[in-house]
């Protein structure tokens, strides 16, 4: 699709100021993508409800007509929208954030292996929207929400994933990275995408190792995401864990997501990327642009 050259101009000066200028000399048709968001309906919403077992409730709205607002105004050219836990696996709300969206929005859905249904379901879910679901996320973060690891559910979910051109979106705790390994092993043509650094501070340093040692995995994609403040339990500078994992990975498999909620005025959502940036100086301009979209819209199809 066309990007609008008041957009790529956008785009492309949004990005250069990340970097002081620097990235300028990068091409004017460089692309901004969101990798990482969620929208909610809110609670007041019938036509999207929560699930019975949602693990949380965001009241307030965030629906994807000011998604795209936000966009606007931040200087982000495409985004994709993450399916959170309160809907688990009714897509509805996805499905209507992407014929918002009209092409500038694509999708990750959420299944889970443990349901017997959820194979042929993930298949209805991408027919019905060609080219636009993108990823199926995987969930293995609180200890009663596990995907049954010694199952063969799990592998034939993922064989289906991969039998839809879709890459596997992990969000998990590194003390459950031992666990996945086998399988990114096995689907070694299938893209891994690791969400929010591998959690490094959810873990102690050693689990957050096998983590960084998953770059010796050509299939697997780091995002940078979900930076906490050093202020903030367990206060840790996130700093030198992005720099081992970004030179670990290398820029050709670094992705970046978040800023968006329903507090995010433009220029804090712009401000997310810049920091993300203050952190990947030592890349070059076109390694940065790259970082910033370039690999998203060749991984996520927007080109």
């Amino acid at each position: 699709m066309n990007i609008p050259r008041r957009r790529m101009l956008a785009g492309s000066l949004a990005t250069g100021m990340l970097a002081g200028g620097s990235i300028a000399a990068a091409s004017e048709h460089m692309l901004v993508i969101d990798t990482h968001v969620h929208c909610f309906a809110g609670t007041s919403s019938s036509a999207f409800p929560y699930h019975p077992q949602a693990p949380y409730r965001p009241v307030a709205p965030t629906p994807p007509e000011l998604l795209l607002t936000r966009m606007d105004e931040a200087g982000v050219d495409r985004a994709c929208v993450v399916q959170p836990e309160p809907y688990h696996d009714d897509h509805r709300y996805l499905e209507h954030c992407l014929q918002i969206g009209d092409g500038r929005l694509k999708g990750t859905c959420l299944f889970f292996a443990s349901q017997e249904t959820s194979q042929q379901t993930l298949r209805e879910l991408v027919n019905r929207n060609s080219g636009n679901i993108v990823a199926l996320r995987v969930h293995a973060y609180a200890p009663e929400r596990l995907p049954p690891f010694e199952a063969t559910s799990l592998r034939d979910l993922w064989r289906t994933a991969a039998d839809l051109n879709l890459a596997i979106q992990l969000h998990f705790e590194p003390r459950y990275a031992p666990f996945f390994e086998p399988l990114i092993r096995m689907f070694s043509k299938t893209t891994v995408v690791i969400d929010h650094l591998g959690r490094p501070l959810q873990g102690t340093p050693a689990e957050h190792a096998v983590v960084v040692g998953w770059a010796d995995f050509p299939n697997t994609i780091m995002k940078i995401s979900s930076l906490s403040d050093s202020s903030q339990y367990p206060h840790r500078d996130l700093a030198p864990i992005v720099k081992d994992l970004s030179l670990a990975y290398g820029s050709s498999r670094l992705i970046y997501g978040g800023g968006f909620d329903e507090h995010a005025s433009g220029i804090s959502y712009r401000g997310t990327r810049e920091r993300i940036a203050s952190m990947l100086e030592y890349f070059t301009p076109e390694e940065q642009a790259q970082i910033f979209g370039g690999n998203a819209a060749k991984l996520f199809r927007f080109l």
